[in-house]
């Protein structure tokens, strides 16, 4: 799932010299230079075919129109990044300009960078767009080579461009677009120096992502070149672990299957970087025995986030500036932070801590993951997961050998179906909570591609104020013809082979909040409605399915009718009242006819009951509707959350 939030804000969880933004992720700037090939057989749409969806652009331009639509969303979504494009096979060469970079001389021949590595700008996106859409501007730089294009002459290309321009990045990665699995089958020179090269791209810290499109009369072997110039790992940075990235399926170009959509799903998934939650924190088997893991966030919901304020008063929109003072309330006069003070109520006073004495009270140690003993996985409940689960790998930094018994933990809890009961502290000045340590199977889609990887999750659990009884209802449980008829609709509304993937129904409020942003940056047309995935297809519910709701619905006041045999039929069961107990009921209790009453508490009852709760120190227990309407009964405010009646009832105890 990729992470589309932006703003870079300070926070608790880590020191002050470090980035991170709104999800607790160290801020990592990301550079990403697609590598195109540009040859006939790229340039080339795949042969016509009857089917509806076959595909009709070529290899080169859906390759651009993938470049083009990740740039539209890092311009919106990730505002630090940089985007670049290098169309490599080309007749005409062009690195950098001489008036850019003084280095006129500096050329490499059939390299064409189209979009310096650089934050993508309006201007970049437009002009890709137009080399995307434009059939004569791409006749005039789309025009593939004569001669053979050097790989090593490539690679070392990007090098410089990733050397020149993102020397300092966190992630840096080259993706390499192009059908021919083996550029250099019959010169071992040129083989060579392309391994070298890869071999300095990869002591560089560049990250290579291949993406191989299969011809229709070939399939793409990635086993004749390309495995030996791309590593699985990139060893300078900490933040990705070593997954698996090779997958046996190639992008196809074949009939019935979209290039574009198969490029975009791959693209996508490997888009945004791995950042941690946190890095290299010790993992205590038992006294003296630790190793270090790093953890990751892989499952977040992903919201609208704001990194800056823009005014569109003027003639053009513009980044507006915020200044927070604080103002004293008696005199109106400007608060200095020397000034300020925290306090926190305790016994009904008012008690004032420095900065230095909260320090202390936050703190419980440093960030650790502690076993403390083991459960069988069968004993974690269902309803324990109440909060995002983090995924954790070893990390060689701090002890070397973490990998191998992190595999032998792993594979033992797998094997016996055991769970870890760890003490658990992410960070500095986290609150400890208990969590569950199981591990996780690897999980990969229909193409063979890696979705989940192995490891490791980490599950905190629910203290005991956490969880509440459900409350006690009288209900009654459907009759089995109502059952029935109800499974004959489930049974026609399923999914195509039984399965729901949430990845394929985009959260259509963040979209639209991303197409509004782009408009605006592009200085493009605003949407009239946004894109709505989710809504369901109501004709082909109807179509499958309306005559058998209909016939539920039949029986469903055919069955009420007998159960409530003085209610008069009705064409619609939402206007009747939910009551706790039937009228058949009333009536063979007596009470047929008699309007249910409703019992009122008098206010000394309630006060006595609340006081005694209060004395016992257990007004957690009560409900917020209990506490509003005792507050109100005295003309007390009822706005705020639970700690806060729970504070004023206190207060109120207090001074009686």
């Amino acid at each position: 799932m990729a992470d589309d939030s932006n703003p870079y804000q300070d926070n608790d969880g880590f020191e002050e010299e470090e980035e991170v933004d709104e999800t607790g992720y160290k801020s990592i700037k990301d550079a990403v230079l697609f590598a195109i090939e540009v040859s006939d057989s790229m340039l080339t749409p795949p042969p016509a075919s009857g089917a509806k969806k076959a595909d009709k652009e070529s290899p080169a331009t859906a390759a651009l129109k993938c470049a083009y639509h990740l740039m539209q969303q890092r311009i919106i979504s990730s505002p630090r990044d940089m985007i670049g494009v290098l169309l490599y096979g080309t007749e005409a060469s062009k690195f950098y300009d001489e008036d850019e970079s003084g280095r006129g001389d500096l050329s490499y021949p059939h390299c064409y960078l189209y979009t310096d590595l650089d934050v993508p700008s309006a201007s970049d996106v437009k002009d890709l767009r137009a080399l995307v859409h434009d059939e004569d501007r791409a006749e005039e730089i789309l025009v593939p080579s004569k001669e053979r294009v050097s790989m090593s002459n490539v690679l070392f290309c990007a090098n410089q461009i990733f050397t020149s321009k993102a020397s300092n990045f966190s992630s840096r990665r080259l993706f390499v677009v192009t059908d021919n699995d083996n550029p250099h089958e019959k010169d071992k020179a040129l083989r060579s120096a392309a391994t070298v090269r890869a071999k300095d791209l990869y002591d560089l810290g560049v990250t290579m992502e291949l993406f191989p499109i299969s011809r229709p009369d070939q399939e793409f072997d990635r086993s004749k070149f390309y495995d030996d110039i791309i590593y699985k790992a990139t060893p300078t940075d900490a933040e990705a672990p070593a997954f698996s990235t090779t997958s046996k399926a190639s992008t196809s170009g074949g009939d019935g299957i979209s290039l574009l959509t198969s490029l975009l799903s791959s693209i996508n998934s490997k888009s945004v970087p791995r950042r941690a939650l946190f890095s290299n924190i010790p993992l205590e088997i038992g006294p003296n025995f630790k190793i270090s893991v790093t953890g990751y966030l892989l499952f977040k919901r992903q919201e609208p986030a704001r990194s800056c304020y823009v005014w569109l008063g003027g003639e053009q929109p513009q980044i507006a500036k915020g200044i927070t003072t604080q103002i004293a309330d008696d005199t109106a006069r400007e608060v200095e932070k020397w000034e300020i003070k925290k306090a926190y109520k305790f016994g009904g006073e008012q008690v004032a801590f420095t900065q230095d004495e909260q320090k202390m009270l936050r703190d419980f140690g440093p960030p650790v993951i502690r076993i403390i003993g083991f459960k069988p996985l069968a004993a974690l409940p269902f309803w324990a997961s109440t909060k995002h689960p983090t995924f954790i790998y070893p990390s060689e930094e701090d002890f070397v050998g973490s990998t191998r018994v992190f595999s032998a933990l792993y594979q033992t809890l797998l094997r016996d179906e055991k769970m870890a009961l760890v003490w658990f502290i992410p960070r500095r000045n986290a609150a400890p909570v208990m969590a569950a340590m199981f591990p996780g199977k690897e999980k990969r889609d229909d193409n063979d591609e890696q979705v989940i990887p192995q490891g490791m999750w980490l599950l905190p659990l629910p203290f005991a104020d956490d969880i509440r009884q459900n409350p006690e209802t009288n209900h009654i449980i459907a009759p089995e013809p109502l059952v029935d008829k109800m499974r004959e609709v489930v049974r026609q509304l399923q999914l195509p082979k039984e399965q729901y993937d949430p990845t394929k129904y985009p959260n259509p409020s963040l979209q639209w909040h991303y197409r509004i942003l782009q408009a605006l940056a592009l200085d493009e047309d605003l949407p009239e409605q946004p894109e709505d995935k989710t809504l369901p297809k109501y004709k082909q519910i109807d179509k499958r399915a309306g005559d058998l709701v209909i016939s539920w619905g039949e029986e469903l006041e055919t069955q009420y009718r007998t159960i409530e045999p003085t209610m008069p039929a009705t064409s619609t069961l939402a206007k009747r009242p939910a009551t706790s107990r039937s009228k058949a009921q009333d009536k063979a209790s007596g009470d047929a006819g008699r309007p249910a009453k409703r019992t009122k508490v008098e206010p000394e009852a309630a006060d006595d009951e609340l006081k005694t709760y209060y004395q016992k120190g257990t007004l957690n227990k009560l409900t917020v509707p209990i506490l509003k309407d005792f507050l109100q009964a005295h003309n007390l405010s009822i706005t705020g959350k639970k700690a806060d009646l729970m504070e004023r009832v206190e207060e109120f105890f207090e001074q009686k």
